[in-house]
């Protein structure tokens, strides 16, 4: 079975949801049989490797611009797909899936993971989220299978375009922990374990760590830390480092490996702030690692079924520094069941899907 995957920057040690989904589960569907390749936004990616953990790499350019770049690689993505003789196309994300009907028209088999109702996101002007919209129309409509990672999503594509056959709930995952010091690393910061505020995702406005800076601001007994960055500077983006070094705050930059789980391993608390998400996989990381956690009250985040105390209203800056000072002065420790979110267990799933399309 000849599986290409596409909607995805790349993949290993690119940022973002979807990639870091890709990274978990593409090496696990090899393991198991099947032939997968990951065609890799070229921009993205300067590794030179055309084969990681059994996964194939095959690197195509992009124009590297936000409007234009998934729909553009992606339509190079199928065309590759279909000179490959591939079985079938998993498309990532709701605006590759624009080119869903073309891959079914070349021949393929579709498989459409809907990550999150990405015209939601701040960032988007009026034309693109149309075009965002529309793409998780075609993606509904031609997808032979569909996969939504959240019962939020799975009433979307049920309430808006009253499918239901073929549309299968399988949660993001997320791995063993790592717990691991680095001293080193942590001199560099100029951070204590356990004395510091953790915030990870991209620096983009829906992610809204302008109301994290803002309410750690004159926080006694704990730094911020912000471990992210974004792939297209712009005024939000330099606006939020500048306001955050400005407060005292610590701009990691992009990590992975080593740097990031030890700043996991040793965080007081973890907090999500956004006003949009499929299911964070940032999230379930730190949870984890058995961190304290403190999350914005949007649905995605409800679904997770956190205590009470772990929520805010969105948007309420005040509300988030009153929750976080009272879940850094709470010595309980947290505990949370992760079973759901195992990613062996993810990757059956999604293998049960690729052999129900019964492809020769």
């Amino acid at each position: 079975m000849k599986v290409v995957v596409t909607g995805t920057r790349g993949i290993p040690n690119v940022m973002g949801g979807v990639e870091t989904h890709c990274e978990e589960l593409c090496p696990r569907l090899a393991a198991m049989g099947a032939d997968v390749t990951v065609v890799r936004r070229a921009s993205y990616v300067s590794d030179g490797m055309t084969e990681w953990k059994g996964v194939k790499l095959k690197d195509i350019a992009s124009p590297k611009k936000k409007a234009f770049e998934a729909v553009v690689h992606t339509f190079r993505a199928v065309n590759y797909a279909a000179r490959e003789h591939a079985d079938i196309v998993h498309i990532n994300a709701i605006g590759p899936a624009i080119l869903a009907p073309y891959a079914k028209m070349r021949g393929m088999k579709v498989v459409f993971t809907h990550h999150g109702p990405d015209y939601d996101r701040e960032k988007w002007g009026r034309l693109a989220k149309f075009m965002l919209r529309f793409g998780e129309r075609m993606g509904v409509k031609y997808a032979d299978d569909v996969v939504v990672i959240s019962d939020v999503i799975r009433n979307i594509v049920k309430d808006k375009y009253g499918r239901t056959g073929r549309v299968h709930l399988i949660y993001n995952g997320v791995p063993e922990p790592d717990i691991c010091d680095y001293p080193e690393y942590f001199g560099e910061l100029g951070v204590e374990p356990g004395k510091y505020i953790l915030g990870m995702c991209r620096f983009v406005p829906e992610k809204r760590l302008h109301d994290l800076v803002e309410a750690c601001k004159g926080m006694e007994g704990y730094k911020l830390v912000l471990a992210g960055d974004t792939d297209f500077e712009d005024d939000y983006s330099r606006k939020l480092k500048a306001d955050a070094r400005a407060s005292g705050a610590v701009l990691t930059g992009f990590i992975k490996g080593r740097k990031l789980h030890s700043l996991l391993s040793h965080a007081a608390c973890y907090v999500l702030p956004s006003s949009h998400e499929g299911l964070p996989i940032a999230l379930l990381e730190a949870m984890s690692y058995g961190r304290k956690v403190l999350v914005s009250d949007i649905p995605a985040n409800l679904e997770v079924g956190l205590p009470e105390s772990s929520y805010f209203k969105c948007g309420d800056v005040a509300q988030l520094r009153s929750k976080l000072t009272a879940l850094l002065e709470d010595t309980s420790p947290a505990s949370y069941d992760m079973s759901k979110y195992n990613w062996d267990r993810i990757a059956a799933q999604f293998m049960q899907v690729y052999e129900s399309q019964n492809v020769q």
